[in-house]
């Protein structure tokens, strides 16, 4: 017995603490402190974005936090379960009391406790007795009270009223608002999915083929509640959606099928997307319906309880003809159309000749708006070093850099290197470079080439300079005639001395390698320097000669007007050293193939929630605006004690007793009592 007390009393104190205000408060406050996370942090991003925010320290411990999905976190659906539960048993302990409140009208209110109310007022009525109640009561109905009246064994009579007891209903609304709230969230949480996982045992898939992904992967049409993402090129039909679970994928059948007529993407002046939206077709599965819509930002379509929202817009595998530019010796005699290719976005080609290289195109812009105003050193981005600082700080010089066309090289051993080429020529300080840009890691930031283009606007040149410099045959033909230019033996001797070191040298490192390499006393150093540097740009020129012949064109005459390609020229060979890959690919046409990207929810919850927020409204709308009021009117032999009490203290108390008090005088035929 003694057990099953202490059991007992266990339960309540559990249910005192989970249906207390303090509880349901430090619930509401870890609430508020993740909705602030979740906003700062911006949620479902690819887990690269993340990596390259917060480190690889604080990425994975942030991962394992959930901040990356606060509102679908399995913690964040706990405390909204915890928070239901205790508002519902604060809702169940305080119904009924609250409920013995609003229709008790207190008909056993003691004439003491009357003669201590803080509103009170002693009266001396001279309307007979017989009267006085209905006088009373009519004052009372006309000013919005309800009342009983009760006569007492003691030969006097209360009148007992009340008025705005419906602000109690007020904390019910309030209350229940929170439960359906938090139920709207849990279902449109991952809760749902996640039930339905295990329940139908689905298994999420990293298998990109549709066609190999397994069925276990695959959810049917009747799915409470999802949100997921469907890509659709113009002219192709969708019928499923993509949801991203943990490290994998699965695919949400839907019941209609969507068809992308066309997609529409207008522009501001500066080239920054200013509207996009999809021409679809919706076909009902079930019934067969067919029908015609325009999604757009803002503007949804909704069909079988599915939303489709305009969420993005992508690439549908445009095409793409290119040139390979080997940076490899040897492959310089390699025929032009053995270079060209085509291929499109998504495409994966592998080079077995190239000792297993494999590209994979991955992305295709069409439009690049860039900020080239450079401000300041610290807020430069990636043109900085280019550009300068052109403009005044505060302005902005947008300019369209044209096409970017975007790839990963892979290496034999499966390491991938980043690459993102701009089409067309772009103009720095007054000459025009092919500009592609590398990295190893998405952590990194970009390392860029910039290929000078000849007076013709050509980089055919560079790339054949390129070849004279790195393949060993033309290495010995560029040194030659190098050597041919001194005046006698043995100078010649001597510069081909110096011109087989440079250009051995040069591969290993560069401009800096060469310099480097140098033994020379620290006295003279820095006059070798100098030397071996116009060593350098003398045979840059001769390359850039020897490739003109080699072109069919004539030499050109020394002067300071060909002084700037000679020297981008060197620079860009250094840099090719770091470039990281055997060839440059050179975009020469494409063909554009766009594709929209809407969000597809399911979301039962939000009616739940829109509701939750209307009765929310309300019983705080009740509670703060309704004010109760209890008037108690007291008759004794020769006195009517009059006596006013309000759930809420409020300012305009203490005027509302003074009318009362004087109307009910009026009604009395007594004499007001002083203030």
């Amino acid at each position: 017995m003694q057990h099953s007390t202490k059991r007992t009393t266990a339960l309540d104190e559990l249910t005192e603490l989970l249906s207390s205000m303090r509880f349901a408060i430090s619930l509401l406050t870890v609430l508020a402190i993740a909705s602030v996370i979740g906003t700062v942090v911006q949620q479902n991003l690819p887990p690269n974005a993340y990596l390259n925010q917060f480190g690889p320290f604080w990425d994975p411990v942030f991962s394992w936090l959930g901040l990356y999905t606060v509102y679908n976190s399995s913690w964040f659906v706990t405390i909204l379960a915890f928070l239901v539960l205790s508002t519902t048993l604060c809702i169940i302990r305080q119904f009924t009391p609250m409920m013995r409140e609003i229709r008790s009208f207190r008909e056993h209110a003691r004439e003491v406790s009357l003669r201590h109310f803080s509103h009170r007022a002693s009266l001396e009525p001279t309307l007979p007795p017989e009267k006085r109640s209905d006088a009373v009561g009519a004052y009372l109905t006309n000013a919005g009270f309800r009342f009983r009246v009760i006569e007492r064994e003691d030969d006097s009579t209360l009148i007992a009223a009340k008025q705005g007891s419906l602000s109690r209903v007020g904390y019910f609304l309030a209350h229940g608002a929170i439960v359906m709230i938090c139920l709207g969230g849990m279902l449109d949480s991952n809760l749902p999915l996640s039930l339905q996982i295990r329940l139908q045992d689905k298994t999420p898939t990293k298998e990109e083929e549709i066609g190999k992904i397994p069925q276990s992967a695959w959810l049917g049409s009747g799915s409470l509640s999802f949100r997921g993402d469907v890509t659709i090129p113009e002219g192709k039909t969708a019928h499923f959606a993509v949801l991203n679970v943990r490290d994998g994928v699965l695919l949400q059948s839907l019941p209609f099928r969507i068809e992308l007529k066309r997609f529409h993407i207008d522009h501001y002046e500066t080239g920054m997307p200013k509207r996009f939206a999809s021409d679809v077709v919706i076909t009902d599965n079930e019934s067969g319906k067919v029908f015609e819509h325009t999604i757009e930002v803002n503007k949804p379509f909704e069909h079988r309880g599915i939303t489709l929202y305009q969420s993005s817009y992508g690439d549908a595998g445009s095409g793409m003809q290119l040139i390979i530019h080997f940076l490899i010796p040897g492959a310089g005699s390699i025929p032009l159309d053995d270079r060209k290719f085509h291929t499109q976005v998504g495409a994966r080609i592998p080079f077995p000749s190239l000792d297993g290289y494999v590209l994979e195109m991955t992305e295709f812009r069409p439009l690049n708006i860039e900020d080239l105003s450079a401000p300041d050193s610290e807020d430069r981005g990636p043109w900085a070093a280019f550009f300068g600082s052109g403009t005044r700080a505060g302005e902005k010089n947008l300019r369209n850099l044209g096409p970017v066309y975007v790839y990963r090289l892979r290496d034999p051993t499966g390491q991938a290197r980043e690459f993102h080429n701009y089409m067309q020529p772009i103009e720095i300080r007054g000459r025009m470079y092919l500009i592609s840009g590398t990295r190893a890691s998405p952590r990194e930031d970009m390392s860029w080439l910039r290929i000078p283009l000849d007076d013709a606007g050509s980089a055919n040149t560079w790339f054949a300079i390129h070849q004279f410099f790195f393949d060993p045959a033309r290495q010995t033909a560029l040194i030659e005639r190098f050597a041919s230019q001194a005046p006698d033996k043995d100078e010649a001797k001597s510069l081909k001395t110096i011109a087989t070191h440079t250009l051995n040298q040069f591969p290993r490192g560069g401009i800096n390698s060469v310099l480097e390499s140098l033994e020379i006393p620290e006295d003279k150093r820095e006059e070798a320097m100098m030397a071996f540097f116009q060593v350098l740009q003398r045979l840059t020129w001769n390359a850039w000669m020897m490739a003109r012949e080699a072109a069919g064109e004539s030499a050109l005459e020394p002067d300071d007007s060909h002084s700037p390609f000679v020297n981008d020229a060197l620079h860009a060979l250094s840099s090719s050293l770091s470039y990281g890959a055997p060839f440059y690919l050179q975009l020469t046409d494409y063909e554009q193939r766009q594709a929209t990207v809407l969000q597809v929810t399911r979301s039962p919850g939000k009616s739940l929630v829109y509701l939750g927020s209307l009765l929310l409204t309300l019983g705080v709308f009740a509670m703060l605006y309704i004010r109760e009021r209890r008037l108690f009117v007291l008759f004794k032999k020769d006195e009517a004690l009059v006596a006013m009490s309000s759930g809420r203290k409020t300012l305009d108390l203490d005027e509302t007793f003074d009318r009362h008090r004087d109307g009910l005088a009026a009604a009395l035929g007594a004499s007001a009592p002083p203030n």
